[in-house]
């Protein structure tokens, strides 16, 4: 897809993702990475509902602007993801109600935010990391996600909100979407003991479809 396409699907995205609330007010940013190893990336201080083609920060391999308005300063925290996830070709980050206050909550396992509760849960995200609070644009927040190691394309940031890495915007859209979604799930049945996938339901799903998921983590309900 050509730099004008993309430029055109960046706004797309992002106005259906401010447009069904995922993303509120100038909240969230969205990177695509391109060809040369430079990026598209949502300009700082702008919302996803009303972006402008021309006006995405087109940055270079070395992350300085060449064009556009100024970045998000949020570029550490994808930068970061596209060097541990060397396949992902773009970076999602929301500040999504749902998947904030699954953050939020005392009981979540660092190395496995969400049980398995669904199907396209484990197939769109795999599973979900939770890192610790971290200002938003801190340069320190790239170290953690370093230490993930690659093994997570989707992360919640404590208090903050979730980023997902995948092999196409849409892709990483889409995960987005199930993330949240699983999210509200988890809140709508939390202390009603519900029924999560078994760890045999889990192996044939990452057999059949050839997933990379971290390992699993027993949940309590």
């Amino acid at each position: 897809m050509d730099e004008t396409k993309l430029r055109e699907e960046i706004c797309r995205f992002g106005r259906s993702l401010f447009e069904r609330g995922l993303t509120p007010g100038s909240s969230g940013n969205i990177s695509v990475r391109l060809d040369d190893g430079g990026w598209l990336v949502t300009p700082t201080n702008a919302s996803l509902g009303s972006l402008d083609p021309a006006l995405i920060s087109r940055l270079g391999p070395d992350h300085r602007l060449i064009s556009g308005d100024a970045p998000t300063k949020e570029i550490p925290l994808h930068a970061a993801l596209y060097e541990t996830r060397n396949a992902s070709r773009a970076v999602v980050h929301l500040h999504s109600t749902h998947s904030v206050a699954l953050s939020m909550l005392p009981e979540i396992d660092p190395r496995s935010a969400l049980p398995p509760m669904t199907p396209y849960y484990l197939m769109k995200c795999g599973a979900t990391a939770l890192l610790p609070y971290y200002r938003p644009g801190d340069p320190a927040v790239a170290a953690a996600i370093r230490g993930l190691a690659g093994k997570y394309a989707s992360v919640l940031l404590a208090n903050h909100g979730p980023v997902v890495a995948g092999d196409s915007l849409e892709a990483a859209v889409f995960a987005m979407e199930e993330l949240e979604e699983t999210a509200k799930l988890y809140l709508l049945l939390r202390g009603l003991n519900p029924r999560y996938l078994t760890p045999a339901q889990v192996a044939d799903l990452t057999k059949t479809f050839g997933l990379s998921v971290p390992e699993h983590h027993e949940h309590n309900s």
